[in-house]
């Protein structure tokens, strides 16, 4: 019988930096992994059962038309008790992996504030303002329901944000992101390198860029070219930084700056790039900060996003339910806007020719000799993946990425 189980948090990879866990540590991950693993794979598809069956005609029967919308279908699911199951068990994994990974890094965060300093303090390569402010739409929840988001500081030096981030990552995605959570890199270069095989940026801008752990891919993969990461989240970008350095990425840079005040000289990039960024900002915020990309990169330069697909035509209203969860319950609110907007007629107002536009999807690399062949498909967005396009051939059916863009 085929193994399906999650890969085992041992598999996490380990640097200089990373937080030490003890043996009940590892088992709390261990289960919080598979038990998003069940909530994904054996839970999750009753909800289904229980629209057909229970909610969808019990709500024509009382009003006598279809439901019409994907707000009427949440709704009428928040009265389910199947689906309250589900949602609370969901809602109360993440809520259990943030704290655990915070609970870890707690424990040790004066050792962890000294060790990054070490590789901080001094270097031209890391900025930290302090007086840069979280933009309102950021500051208003606690995204991915970690305790003060990515940016809050409770202590001077602080890296608590970024390790829990790093250290939970694993069990949250249950490996579908490789060792080093950068399977998103990794895949971005993939793609890339296969459909513009000449491209050789000299100069890379990674918005939202986090602890950079999608950003060293392309650090690695160009390593003649200036990387520049940046983000609101000073937290993050200490710990980012410092983790950049122990694993031997001197040509990254790291900026703390909100995305729509970051200061560089127009036609200055090669490439601007976001990975899970757009939908954590607002709809001011994409259309300003798009704006801004293009007037950064320089004519013939590239803008590669990696986001949530929009609805479809036939996207049906209860996978347009399923796939809005997380705007309601995982403190992400920018999501459900987002599944609607048009992204390309955001990117032809902010100055994109139409003709120059694409999109498309990559499959994620996940490290195949490390993990097990379907360990990404248990991601928790697996509705998105069936909308980022077709595999090359039948050998892979894990996880994809939806990427779109375009060239100035």
């Amino acid at each position: 019988m085929a193994n399906t189980l999650p890969p085992t948090y041992d598999r996490n990879g380990r640097h200089p930096l990373s937080p030490k866990v003890d043996h009940d540590e590892i088992a709390r991950f261990n289960f919080l992994t598979n038990l998003n693993v069940h909530i994904g794979q054996r839970v999750s598809p009753g909800n289904r059962t229980a629209f057909d069956n229970r909610v969808s005609p019990k709500f024509k029967q009382k009003t006598g038309r279809p439901l019409e919308t994907r707000q009427q279908v949440r709704d009428a699911m928040k009265k389910d008790p199947f689906y309250q199951c589900w949602a609370a068990l969901r809602r109360n994994t993440m809520e259990q992996r943030q704290q655990a990974g915070r609970h870890v890094v707690l424990r040790q965060l004066d050792d962890l504030i000294e060790r990054a300093k070490e590789h901080n303090d001094g270097k031209e390569t890391l900025k930290i303002d302090p007086s840069a402010e979280a933009p309102r739409y950021l500051a208003a929840v606690d995204n991915h329901c970690m305790p003060g988001s990515y940016y809050t500081e409770i202590v001077p030096d602080d890296v608590l944000a970024g390790a829990n981030y790093e250290t939970g990552l694993f069990v949250t995605t249950a490996g579908s992101m490789s060792s080093k959570g950068d399977g998103g890199g990794r895949s971005i270069v993939n793609f890339v390198r296969d459909r513009f095989p000449d491209f050789s940026p000299k100069r890379i801008l990674d918005l939202g860029a986090g602890i950079g752990a999608n950003t060293l891919p392309l650090a690695s993969a160009y390593p003649d070219a200036e990387v520049v990461a940046v983000d609101v989240g000073a937290p993050m970008l200490r710990w980012g930084h410092a983790r950049a350095q122990v694993l031997g990425h001197d040509n990254v840079r790291f900026i703390h700056s909100d995305g729509d005040t970051v200061d560089f000289e127009p036609n200055s990039f090669d490439w601007v790039q976001t990975t899970m960024f757009w939908h954590e900002t607002s709809t001011s915020a994409i259309q300003s900060m798009m704006k801004k990309a293009y007037d950064l990169i320089t004519p013939g330069g590239l803008f590669l996003n990696v986001e949530q697909p929009n609805f479809k035509p036939e996207t049906s209203l209860f996978d347009q339910f399923t796939r809005d969860w997380d705007a309601w319950y995982n403190n992400e609110p920018f999501w459900s806007k987002l599944h609607v907007m048009d992204v390309f007629e955001v990117m032809k107002a902010a100055g994109f020719q139409s003709d120059k536009m694409f999109d498309g999807g990559t499959e994620a690399d996940i490290e195949r000799g490390q993990f097990q062949s379907w360990s990404s498909t248990v991601s928790r967005h697996k509705a998105e993946a069936k909308d980022s396009g077709d595999a090359k051939d039948n050998s892979y059916k894990g996880e994809r990425w939806y990427l779109f863009g375009g060239w100035k």
